[in-house]
């Protein structure tokens, strides 16, 4: 179960010589300022729920919205990916987010939400355009470990929010904190320029956009171990989610925490995910499966959803450090073995294979913040409400562990 374009590489010793570096830190940047951009508004949402006198809890809408409108970026990103270039593509996510923050600083929801729609129509493309451009350039011996290097942008992405935003909220007001993301995001999308024609040689002009190509990463869910992958990937999304959106809400209502306090809960989950990504990826490189991997992931978020489920204003800070650390190592850090999995499950059809996956992931983050802010709302609180997340995280790492046939998509 090997990506295409590797065979080549398998048996060379891992070195920095061999390692996409450029790639690397290109679309790590990308999907850092990509989720920047999206994950200020959970990190900021107690201060733009109290200027546009909303719930708080309303924060969980506009996330999903993002991912709602991102399933169909992800299942078409494929085939842009294949005719534009995959760092074309990701020049267009930089306009995307540029959207957002434009948009979104004007200070109303109407226009919230229609930056939402904005990120949501190029960030799901975000991990397919990575993927096409660092799995032909990366060695099977370190494979799990650049792809999850990759993902480091995402809770790179938060702590950047969690950190920066809150204080210049509070000095400047939310709209700034929106504005201050700007200038990297439009330099970003014009040193894109510099290897675009380098690195877009493989694009095929004439490859087709829509009709039958749509449906190419559907077709792969015939396979059973990617079938299985997507349900725990769609679970695991979930959680994430509910981690990240309601954190601040959470504390601030409940830990009786300061906006700033809860703030710096958030970019701890957020660095404790961007560090144990790495160490994921080295362990399902060297010692366990991807699967077995992720399956431990699975156990580890319910652990940490029942701990969570006990949170009370007696809990000691340190308790509570704790089960966040943990939630970031597991619900946090599973991303970048996921990703890696569904390229190597689907072969020549990997850039398909991701934008599969990415749209699992955000069906997950879509359906599930609702519908858990819907039991915290109905059941007056979040016990029963992370509870649940538990349960859903053990399901996932059951599927995980089902058996895998032969990929019928590698070459």
């Amino acid at each position: 179960m090997e990506p295409t374009g590797l065979s080549s590489k398998m048996t060379r010793p891992t070195s920095l010589r061999t390692m996409p570096i450029w790639p690397l830190a290109a679309t790590l940047a990308v999907q850092t300022l990509a989720t920047a951009s999206l994950l200020s508004i959970p990190a900021i949402a107690p201060a733009i729920a109290h200027n546009l006198n909303v719930p708080g809890e309303l924060v969980g809408v506009f996330v999903s919205l993002v991912y709602t409108v991102g399933i169909v970026s992800a299942l078409a990103s494929p085939g842009f990916i294949h005719r534009y270039g995959a760092t074309r593509v990701t020049q267009v996510i930089m306009v995307s987010v540029l959207g957002l923050l434009v948009i979104g600083a004007g200070g109303t929801l109407v226009g919230l939400a229609a930056g939402a729609v904005v990120l949501g129509l190029a960030y799901g493309a975000c991990a397919p355009a990575s993927t096409h451009l660092l799995v032909p350039h990366t060695p099977r011996a370190s494979f799990n470990m650049v792809m999850s290097l990759r993902q480091i942008g995402v809770p790179l992405g938060g702590v950047m929010g969690a950190v920066m935003l809150p204080p210049i909220t509070l000095a400047f007001g939310w709209r700034w904190a929106l504005l201050v993301q700007i200038p990297p995001v439009i330099a970003l999308a014009l040193l894109m320029e510099l290897p675009r024609r380098r690195w877009d040689a493989d694009r095929d002009p004439t490859h087709h956009l829509f009709g039958t190509t749509l449906l190419l990463p559907f077709l792969l869910l015939r396979d059973a171990a990617i079938r299985h992958l997507s349900i725990a990937s769609f679970l695991y999304s979930g959680i994430q989610l509910c981690f990240i959106a309601f954190m601040t809400v959470n504390l601030t209502s409940t830990m009786r925490f300061t906006l700033v306090e809860a703030g710096a809960m958030l970019a701890v989950y957020q660095l404790a995910a961007a560090v144990s990504r790495p160490f994921w990826g080295w362990i399902a490189d060297k010692f366990l499966t991807p699967a077995n991997t992720l399956a431990l992931h699975g156990v580890g978020m319910a652990l940490c959803c029942v701990a969570a489920s006990r949170f009370a204003p007696g809990w000691p800070h340190w308790a509570i450090l704790l089960v966040v650390v943990g939630a970031g190592c597991t619900a946090g850090g599973y991303t970048g073995v996921a990703y890696a999995d569904y390229a190597a499950l689907g072969g020549s059809r990997r850039t398909e294979a991701t934008g599969l996956g990415t749209a699992m992931m955000f069906v997950g983050i879509t359906l599930m913040p609702p519908a858990f802010g819907a039991v915290v709302t109905g059941a007056g609180g979040y016990k029963a409400a992370y509870l649940m997340l538990a349960a859903l995280g053990l399901v996932g790492a059951i599927m995980l562990c089902l058996p895998r046939g032969p990929s019928k998509h590698t070459s």
